[in-house]
């Protein structure tokens, strides 16, 4: 068959599917890797946080949080990012997952759906193919972190798991549930990466802080999803995350938060207190 009849049998057969009320696929709707694809997908898998933060589309930055969305990043069958190839797998994880383009089976989370209490956020993310691959993605870094863990006594990392269980299940108690659930997920699995240093990291790096040598706090930064930041402060450990600033990097714990810009931080460690001037330190 020449190249000519076969794009003619091609377009037949599309038409055909249109006129019998079928949905084309992604590949069919749209051009692999064209704006319009990529927008589609994007729709799907949703890589901002709801508040008009994230990656520009289409961008490599995009494509990392996309694969991290679907669980696959890292792992060796994904193509390169800058190849039809990784489209098409893409395309191929969004519509078997069950997302998109009619289908009607996805892959669930790590635990049994038929489990869980009807009307449940367990229920609610068995029922979201994106918050199933964030279940299956925390699942393995768990996984990998426990190994870490082998020989913690007591097992504290087993005990944070049930207490954060817990509070993810709290978020029935939230306006927008879905954004809660994934805001959970998203940052109990950097929090493992960065915690059992699962992820590639830069650091440890020195600052001395208000001109006293031994005011020092030592800072490592994660590559995780979102990036975060661990520092330390004599006995004192905390986990910061990245936050949008118009200069320079922002990073935001629990009581404390970290600014650098050009070499030189504000650091403020505790509730309330006073923002320390430090310099990184060669």
């Amino acid at each position: 068959m020449s190249k000519w009849l076969a794009m003619c049998f091609i377009v037949a057969s599309i038409s055909a599917q249109a006129s019998n009320g079928e949905q084309p696929s992604a590949t069919q709707a749209d051009t692999l890797c064209a704006e319009s694809w990529s927008r589609a997908i994007e729709d799907t898998v949703a890589t901002g946080d709801g508040q008009g933060h994230g990656p520009d589309i289409g961008s490599d930055e995009w494509k990392s949080v996309v694969e991290f969305k679907l669980g696959v990043r890292g792992q060796s069958q994904v193509p390169p990012r800058d190849s039809e190839a990784w489209c098409e797998y893409i395309d191929w994880q969004v519509r078997g997952n069950g997302a998109t383009h009619g289908a009607t089976e996805h892959k669930g989370p790590s635990y049994a759906c038929d489990k869980v209490k009807a009307g449940s956020i367990e229920a609610m993310i068995c029922e979201d193919p994106a918050l199933s691959a964030l279940d299956r993605t925390l699942s393995g870094v768990y996984t990998a972190a426990l190994r870490k863990a082998a020989n913690q006594h007591p097992p504290v990392l087993k005990a944070e798991q049930r207490g954060w269980i817990k509070g993810r299940n709290d978020c029935w108690k939230s306006d927008d549930k879905r954004a809660c659930v994934e805001g959970a997920y998203l940052r109990r699995i950097a929090e493992l990466q960065a915690s059992y240093r699962l992820v590639a990291h830069k650091g440890p790096f020195r600052f001395v802080c208000d001109g006293n040598p031994a005011n020092e706090v030592m800072t490592s930064f994660f590559e995780t999803e979102p990036p975060t930041l661990m520092a330390e402060r004599g006995d004192s450990v905390s986990l910061m995350f990245l936050q949008p600033s118009a200069s320079g990097a922002k990073y935001q714990g629990r009581n404390e938060s970290f600014w650098e810009h050009q070499g030189e931080a504000r650091i403020t460690w505790g509730y309330q207190a006073p923002a320390m001037h430090c310099q990184r330190a060669p």
